[in-house]
């Protein structure tokens, strides 16, 4: 038992004070807030990160709980981070996702779904395809740094167990919750033009000549031109997740800032 002498416990509780930060930020976050990691090596690498970012940031003491009370309220508080940040980079994959819905029903995927290992439902096979690209782009790109250094921030602008919802944040947050139609549209525009004329030609080659199965011509027809259009596609999810990390770090301060009280 004399093992448990050699760590202080005013060290020990500020570890504490990050963990409960750290668990709840990194389980917010994409990729690593899925079903494909086990609990256990989500829980063990937020214990290490914790350790990490424990030894370069300050954290007050006097803001650990010595009640149930103030425990509730910290926990309350460091979700509601864990939340606002958190939201701000789903929202991005989101528009990366419905646009693949859409993309998908138009080329005829509607009826073939395929199970997500994330959440455990049904999804639109194109979904998941511009969904992973995206995050293998984010991933590319260093985004996982913006997120880890914003997490290191966070603690020097919001204190622990301290967040101030603002109406800035809201609007701004519903800003962002709009922008998944009106870019996702964007983005799948030109594939939604092109399936739309060739479902055009279709019918009017069924006018022309009757006699034609159109169905069983246009059903992969409309597969292929889709694949080829999606493909070419991808260079727009790359420019559109350049810019979105580019200014990545300036929004999560932002959301910070204001979270802070600022």
């Amino acid at each position: 038992m004399e093992i448990l002498n050699i760590i202080e416990p005013e060290r020990f509780r500020v570890y504490l004070l990050v963990l409960m930060r750290v668990t709840i930020v990194f389980f917010m976050f994409p990729i690593f807030s899925t079903e494909i990691f086990p609990v256990r090596t989500k829980m063990a690498f937020a214990m290490v990160l914790s350790l990490l970012i424990y030894t370069v940031v300050e954290i007050d003491i006097s803001r650990f709980p010595m009640n149930a009370i103030d425990t509730g309220r910290l926990i309350i508080m460091e979700l509601m981070i864990g939340l606002t940040l958190g939201l701000c980079i789903r929202l991005f994959f989101a528009i990366v996702q419905f646009a693949g819905q859409i993309i998908g029903f138009q080329m005829g995927f509607a009826m073939i779904n395929v199970l997500d290992p994330q959440t455990g439902s049904n999804v639109s096979i194109m979904d998941q395809f511009g969904y992973w690209v995206c995050i293998l782009v984010f991933l590319a790109m260093n985004g996982h740094h913006i997120m880890f250094l914003s997490l290191i921030d966070s603690f020097s602008i919001v204190p622990i167990g301290f967040f101030m919802l603002q109406k800035v944040m809201l609007v701004k947050m519903l800003s962002l919750g709009s922008d998944i139609f009106i870019l996702g549209i964007k983005i799948g525009a030109p594939i939604i033009a092109v399936l739309v004329l060739t479902s055009s030609a279709f019918g009017l080659i069924s006018r022309f000549s009757p006699q034609m199965n159109v169905m069983i011509v246009a059903f992969p027809l409309k597969i292929i031109v889709g694949l080829i259009f999606f493909g070419l596609l991808l260079d727009v999810i790359i420019v559109f997740t350049r810019e979105y990390i580019e200014g990545l770090k300036e929004l999560l301060m932002g959301f910070l800032f204001y979270a802070g009280g600022g």
